[in-house]
């Protein structure tokens, strides 16, 4: 997508830029079938907090993908059927995720970290009829089957790893016989593909439905993040996990679109680990959360002193950085940090790529290519530069729909699609200033009623001290919310 439009500066890029989204297009496809003939390709490397590591080819990927593909549908998994993916990092996860895709089925991405009521509360929402678990997430669901009889739409589970209760078809046993043999479906880029839950949602879950486009759309700041991604000698590793948006568009999804391997690690975040790991595998690019780079800035003031490492890049999202963590990745790294904004049903229209324009930090950076923003009045006016207002990203591109943006909410889609302001944009919720170069400059949350219409009413910059509660505010994390 980037072949012929790399450009040497942004105001080119964005000029050159155009979406060629085909009509038909499937995401397991994508990411790993059309790589596996390469049997000497690889896909994964993976390593867990036993320390026991493991490395698998496209290839290895996709005949495991099209076994389980097999045993879903033996399973009675139809298309548009949601099966629910409840691992860490590992080789089962990327697994699951290119076989729900292939067979036109819907991934359920949740975290096993989560607890009893949110797992129950998604699943229950997602309408999931089958669950990938460990022991972890099984502990939890055979609970809440059990004390709360609950999930009654949960018919099967597959279980990966040696499970303390039984209950769950065991995946070494179901997968073994099935047929290495699959027929992708033929899927429309537009068809439903995820399910995606915002972490930290409280309250009803709110299900985002992201199609098998979704992937395309996010890779203008994918790409533009990691310094035009991928160069010779690309490794990425991120903590994130693969049931965030984080972890899966800017990670793990993202690479295997250009068909270059990963780092996946089944184990809690640790900085020390985190460096160790970097190291062992010659990691050249990784996506970290603010909080797992100010930790590692605190274990480690001196990582290159200590450890063999050499990065090219480093992208971030999920919270302002600050000026600190910049100058420390400048100094103590020898790379920049390229930090992003997003949501989970618009993507990352919005970050930085230091190769090609300034990094200034305390901004948001400036719109990737492919997707028009702007800051908006309460009526979906654009405002002038400088004033402060609500971001919003515009449906169509050159013409063309912007990919990234969700196909609705779980609940009701439809209206969720056609909740826009002014001429198509979708608003986000955060406020902003841009200034006379494109930067913008988050200013807070907008938390207003809507007006007579249904219009977001921006209040006060969350800094401004008439607002109530302008510290607590100033701090949210400003990526990732719903």
């Amino acid at each position: 997508m980037f072949a012929d439009c790399r450009s040497d500066s942004h105001a080119a890029l964005c000029a050159d830029f155009r979406w060629r989204v085909p009509a038909r297009f499937n995401l397991g496809v994508d990411v790993c079938g059309r790589w596996a003939s390469d049997r000497s390709r690889f896909a994964l490397y993976h390593e867990d907090e036993s320390g026991f590591t493991s490395a698998h080819t496209f290839h290895d990927i996709q005949c495991a993908a099209n076994r389980l593909s097999n045993v879903l549908a033996a399973l009675g998994t139809l298309r548009g059927d949601r099966v629910a993916i409840l691992l860490p990092q590992c080789p089962q996860a990327a697994v699951a995720h290119v076989a729900i895709y292939q067979m036109g089925a819907v991934a359920v991405p949740l975290s096993p970290r989560s607890g009893p009521d949110a797992l129950e509360s998604r699943l229950a929402h997602a309408g999931a009829h089958v669950a990938i678990v460990d022991e972890t997430s099984w502990t939890k669901l055979r609970a809440i089957r059990k004390t709360r009889d609950r999930l009654p739409g949960l018919r099967h589970a597959i279980g990966v790893g040696p499970l303390s209760a039984s209950g769950a078809h065991d995946w070494e046993a179901v997968l073994a016989p099935a047929s290495p043999r699959y027929a992708p479906a033929d899927t429309a880029a537009d068809d439903p593909a995820q399910i995606l839950y915002a972490r930290n949602a409280s309250g009803a879950p709110k299900g985002v439905l992201l199609a098998h486009r979704t992937l395309l759309g996010n890779l203008p700041g994918f790409v533009c993040a990691h310094d035009f991604y991928p160069q010779p000698g690309d490794l990425l590793w991120s903590p994130a996990d693969w049931a965030w948006s984080g972890g899966l568009w800017n990670a793990f999804l993202s690479a295997w679109h250009f068909g270059q391997p990963l780092l996946a690690y089944a184990g809690r975040f640790d900085a020390g680990k985190a460096f160790a790991l970097i190291e062992k595998y010659g990691v050249r690019n990784v996506f970290l959360p603010p909080s797992a780079l100010r930790a590692m800035m605190a274990a480690v003031p001196d990582p290159k002193a200590h450890y063999d490492i050499d990065l090219r890049t480093i992208a971030s999202a999920g919270e302002p950085l600050g000026e600190a963590l910049f100058q420390w990745a400048r100094e103590k790294l020898g790379v920049g940090i390229n930090e992003m904004f997003g949501q989970t049903g618009i993507g990352h229209p919005v970050g930085n790529c230091g190769t090609l324009w300034p990094v200034r930090p305390g901004s948001m950076g400036r719109a990737y290519p492919g997707h028009r923003v702007a800051v908006l009045d309460a009526g979906g006016r654009e405002l002038p530069r400088g004033e402060t207002g609500e971001i919003a990203v515009h449906r169509r591109w050159h013409g063309e729909d912007d990919p990234a943006l969700m196909l609705g909410c779980l609940d009701n889609p439809v209206a969720a699609r056609g909740e826009t302001v002014g001429d198509g944009w979708m608003p986000t919720g955060d406020l902003a200033r841009m200034d006379e170069d494109g930067y913008l400059w988050y200013r807070g949350r907008a938390d207003a009623p809507r007006g007579a219409e249904g219009d977001r009413i921006p209040r006060r910059p969350a800094d401004d001290p008439r607002q109530p509660g302008a510290a607590a505010r100033a701090a949210r994390p400003r990526n990732q919310k719903e």
